[in-house]
C-alpha cells in the first residue's frame, strides 16, 4: 500500500510528451554536476568546506532553464539522426528532475580518493592519469549495475518511500507550481521557501563566524564548575548532557525527513553513548582512559603516548618487524572500541532484521514484479511500466565492462591487492545492496560499512609485512564504492519514480552525472595533492590551518594497521577479544526484537532498528557532542504534534522548510568561506566576541 504521505505529494497523472533527455538537460546538468564535484572533492582536503546542497540545483536549474526556454531559437541543429532541437519548448518538469538526478550522481566526491592521495602523497606513486579515471568510473558503474538488479525490491515497492526523495519531490512541487501555474498556494509556499532561506542564510553568521559559543549552549557548565560537572555538560569535548545547540549544521532538515522511530534509535544510542557509557568509562578510567583521551579515533602505545604508525613502514613500504616488536600491538581509546564492536553489529544486524522483518514482503514484491496482471502493482508502478524497461544487456555491460577494467588494474598491480580479493569485494558489494539500502529506503539512514572492510580485507589476505598498504584502501573503494552509489543511484531512482521519468531515461541522466563528475573530481585530486602536498603530509604548516588533509593521514594509518600490521596482531590483546563478539550480537539481537514482535505486535519492537542504533553507536565521534538532544527535541515537534495535530499544515510546508533551511546554511558557509577563509583566514574582532557573552561560554570553549 502506498503510504499517504507519498499520496498527498505525488502527481498521480503523467504526460508522456513532455522531454526529458534535451540539450538544455546537457548543459545545464554538465555545468551544475562539474561545479558540485569540484567543490565536494576539494572539501575531501580540507578542514571546513561548503556541502552543495541539491536544492541550489534545484533552485538555479529551474531559472536558467526558463531562461534558455524562453530566449533560444526554436531551431533545428545538426543533420538527421545526429540533429537536435535548441528549443524543444517550455522548461518541462521531466526535464527539470532529470538534471537534479545527473547532480545528485555526479556533483560529489568520488571514493577513488582514498586511493589516488595517499599513492601520490606518501608513497611517491601517483597512478596515470587515464587509469585513474577508469578505476573511478569502473567502482561507480558496477554500483550502478547492483542498483539496477535491486530496483525490483526497492523501487517498484511502494512501502519503500525514500524520505530524502519525498523532500525533493515537496521542494520540485512548490517551485514548478508558483512559477508555471501561478497558484496562489504555491507562492505561498515559495515566499516560505524563501524567507527562511534568508532567515537561516543571516543566522548562521552567529555560530560559524561570530559567536561559535551558540552551537553549544551547555545549562550544566554554567550553573556548575566541578570538573565532573564540567565535563558531563561540555558538548565539546565532553557528554554533552542536556547540551543545546542553535547551530543549523549541527541538526539538519534530518529531524523533518527522518521518521520519528528513526529519530527515536538514533536519540537512545547517542543517549546512551555520550550521557552514559562515556562518563562512566571517564570516571573509572576504564579500558585505559587514564592514559589517554576516552574520544580519540588515534592508536596509542602503553605508556599513553601516540602509536608510531607511519614510522612502522619501511623504504620499501613493508613493516618494520624490528620496530614493530618493540614497540608491541597498539592500544585503542575506550571509545574507538566500542566503535568497532558496534560497526560488527550494525553489519550483521542489518543482514538478519532484513530477513526476518522483511523477507516475506520483499518476496512478495518480487512475485508481483513477474506478474503479467497489472492489478497486482501499485498505480505508481503502473504508470513506469507503461516505458520501456532498461534492457537487460545494459546492466550487463554496466557490470561486466568495469569488472573488466578492474581485473585489468589489479593483475598489472596498480590496486595492490590480490586479484580474489576484488571478486570477494564486488560479491560482498552485491550481497549488502538490498538489505542496507532497505533501511535507508524507509529510514532515511545511512549505513557505513568501513570498519567491516578493514577487518575483512586484514583477515583474508593474512595481513603481514610483504602486503602493500594501499590494497586495503582499492579494496574499500571498489567494495564500499558499489554500496554506496548503489544506495545513492536507487535514492535517485525512487525520485525519477514518483516524477514519471522513463527508466531508461533516468539510467542515461545519473551515466551522464558521473562521467562529467569523475574527469573533475581526478582534475581536482591531481591539483589538490600537487600544490598543497607538503602542507597534507605536515612537512609545511598551513597559516591558514585549511589544508590539513586530516582525512587523508587517517586513512593512511588505517590502511598501515589492517593491512601492514593486520587484524591478528591489531587485536592479539585478550582485551579486544571481545569486538569480534559484535557479530554474535548482531545476529542474536533482531532474532529476540522478532520473537517480541511476533508476541505483542503493538508494542512495535519491530520499529527498534538494530543496523541504525548500532551504526549510530559507531559513528558518534563523542567530542562533539551537541546535536542528538536538539535534533530529538525539534523531531518530536514535529512528528508529535505537527504532523499528528496539524497534518494539513504539515505536509505543505514541513518538507519545504526543512530543504529552505539546508539551503540557507549551504549559502552562508558559501559566503563565509569565500570571504573570511578562501585566501587568508580572518578572526572576527575580539571587541565582539567579549560583547556581555562571556557567562556563556562552555569550559571545552
Amino acid at each position: 500500500m502506498i503510504p499517504q504521505i507519498v499520496r498527498d505529494l505525488v502527481d498521480f497523472e503523467d504526460d508522456p510528451t513532455l522531454p526529458v533527455i534535451t540539450w538544455r538537460f546537457f548543459f545545464l546538468s554538465g555545468t551544475l554536476t562539474a561545479l558540485g564535484a569540484w567543490l565536494t572533492q576539494m572539501g575531501f582536503f580540507r578542514t571546513t568546506y561548503v556541502p552543495y546542497s541539491i536544492y541550489f540545483v534545484q533552485i538555479a536549474a529551474l531559472y536558467f532553464g526558463r531562461i534558455l526556454a524562453s530566449s533560444l531559437p526554436q531551431k533545428q541543429i545538426g543533420f538527421g539522426k545526429f540533429s537536435f532541437e535548441l528549443n524543444p519548448g517550455p522548461f518541462s518538469i521531466k526535464e527539470h528532475v532529470a538534471v537534479v538526478l545527473a547532480a545528485n550522481t555526479g556533483a560529489t566526491n568520488n571514493l577513488g580518493d582514498y586511493v589516488l592521495a595517499p599513492l601520490q602523497l606518501f608513497y611517491n606513486k601517483p597512478m596515470n592519469g587515464w587509469l585513474a579515471i577508469l578505476f573511478m568510473l569502473s567502482c561507480v558503474l558496477v554500483g550502478f549495475s547492483f542498483a539496477s538488479f535491486a530496483r525490483v525490491f526497492l523501487i517498484e515497492n511502494p512501502t519503500t518511500p525514500f524520505p530524502l526523495a519525498l523532500q525533493q519531490v515537496a521542494v520540485f512541487n512548490a517551485m514548478r507550481k508558483s512559477v508555471s501555474e501561478n497558484s496562489a498556494s504555491a507562492q505561498v509556499q515559495m515566499r516560505v521557501f524563501w524567507w527562511t532561506i534568508l532567515a537561516l542564510f543571516l543566522w548562521q553568521f552567529l555560530p560559524e563566524y561570530a559567536f561559535p559559543f551558540v552551537s553549544s549552549l551547555a545549562f550544566l557548565c554554567w550553573f556548575s564548575k566541578h570538573p565532573k560537572a564540567q565535563f558531563l555538560g561540555s558538548g565539546l569535548g565532553g557528554a554533552g548532557f542536556l547540551t543545546i545547540t542553535l547551530d543549523w549544521s549541527n541538526i539538519g532538515s534530518q529531524c523533518i525527513y527522518y521518521p520519528f522511530w528513526t529519530q527515536a534509535n538514533i536519540f537512545a544510542a547517542s543517549a546512551i553513548a555520550a550521557w552514559i557509557i562515556i562518563p562512566a568509562a571517564f570516571f573509572t578510567n576504564a579500558w585505559g582512559s587514564a592514559l589517554y583521551p576516552i574520544q580519540s579515533q588515534t592508536l596509542y602505545l602503553k605508556n599513553g603516548s601516540v602509536y608510531p604508525t607511519t614510522d612502522l613502514l619501511t623504504a620499501s613500504n613493508k613493516l618494520n618487524e624490528t620496530l614493530f616488536a618493540e614497540v608491541g600491538s597498539p592500544l585503542m581509546s575506550a571509545q574507538l572500541r566500542w566503535n568497532y564492536f558496534a560497526g560488527y553489529v550494525s553489519y550483521m544486524g542489518a543482514f538478519v532484521s532484513c530477513i526476518l522483518f522483511q523477507g516475506p514482503m520483499l518476496w512478495r514484491t518480487y512475485k508481483a514484479s513477474k506478474e503479467v496482471k497489472p492489478s497486482s502493482r501499485d498505480k505508481l508502478t503502473e504508470i513506469i511500466r507503461r516505458y520501456p524497461v532498461v534492457p537487460l544487456w545494459w546492466n550487463l555491460a554496466l557490470f561486466i565492462i568495469p569488472v573488466f577494467v578492474l581485473i585489468v588494474l589489479t593483475a598489472k598491480g596498480v590496486l595492490y591487492m590480490p586479484i580474489y580479493m576484488l571478486f570477494i569485494g564486488i560479491v560482498i558489494g552485491a550481497i549488502i545492496v538490498v538489505p542496507m539500502a532497505y533501511v535507508y529506503s524507509v529510514s532515511g539512514y545511512r549505513l557505513q560499512v568501513g570498519f567491516f572492510n578493514e577487518l575483512f580485507y586484514g583477515y583474508a589476505i593474512n595481513a603481514g609485512g610483504s602486503r602493500h598498504p594501499v590494497g586495503s584502501l582499492s579494496y574499500r573503494v571498489i567494495s564500499g564504492q558499489c554500496w554506496y552509489e548503489a544506495q545513492s543511484m536507487l535514492a535517485d531512482m525512487k525520485l525519477g519514480h514518483y516524477f514519471h521519468i522513463p527508466p531508461r531515461q533516468v539510467l542515461l541522466a545519473q551515466v551522464w552525472g558521473i562521467c562529467v563528475g569523475v574527469p573533475v573530481n581526478y582534475a581536482t585530486i591531481l591539483w589538490v595533492c600537487q600544490t598543497k602536498g607538503d602542507i597534507l603530509k605536515g612537512l609545511v604548516s598551513d597559516p591558514n590551518r585549511q589544508w590539513t588533509g586530516q582525512t587523508v593521514i587517517s586513512l593512511n594509518n588505517q590502511s598501515i594497521s589492517f593491512a601492514l600490521v593486520g587484524p591478528k596482531r591489531l587485536f592479539a590483546d585478550a582485551v579486544y577479544t571481545p569486538l569480534l563478539y559484535g557479530f554474535l550480537v548482531g545476529a542474536m539481537v533482531p532474532f529476540i526484537l522478532y520473537i517480541l514482535h511476533r508476541r505483542w505486535p503493538r508494542a512495535r519492537f519491530d520499529l527498534w532498528s538494530v543496523p541504525i542504533f548500532a551504526d549510530t553507536f559507531e559513528t558518534y565521534w563523542g567530542n562533539i557532542s551537541v546535536s542528538f538532544f536538539t535534533l530529538f527535541i525539534l523531531g518530536s515537534i514535529n512528528h508529535l504534534w505537527v504532523k499528528r495535530y496539524h497534518f494539513t499544515f504539515w505536509k505543505k510546508y514541513a518538507y519545504l522548510w526543512g530543504a529552505a533551511a539546508d539551503t540557507g546554511y549551504n549559502f552562508n558557509l558559501l559566503v563565509i568561506f569565500i570571504a573570511f577563509s578562501a585566501v587568508k583566514t580572518i578572526p572576527m574582532a575580539n571587541w565582539v566576541r567579549r560583547l556581555k557573552f562571556r557567562d556563556l561560554q562552555v569550559s571545552s570553549l
